[in-house]
């Protein structure tokens, strides 16, 4: 199993605390992945009223969150 689907099962625990700290990691790795696909969207040439059409959320919104942070690097790229 991978790491994500391992947490979502851990999220439906019936023991809180198993699974709020899976809910937490889980949202670590959204987190994550979103930095990833919008540097990637970045690099492709994608405006950020794209990006925000596809997130479903204000272009504001989306440039404030990572306008102003360095890329994510990821294997084999920048």
């Amino acid at each position: 199993m991978s790491q994500a689907t391992d947490l979502a099962a851990a999220a439906g625990s019936t023991d809180p605390r198993v699974g709020l700290r899976a809910v937490m990691a889980l949202r670590r790795l959204l987190e994550r992945l979103e930095d990833v696909q919008v540097d990637n969207a970045r690099r492709q040439g994608w405006s950020w009223q794209e990006i925000a059409d596809v997130l479903e959320v204000s272009r504001q919104g989306v440039h404030k969150k990572h306008a102003g942070r360095p890329a994510t690097r990821t294997q084999g790229g920048s």
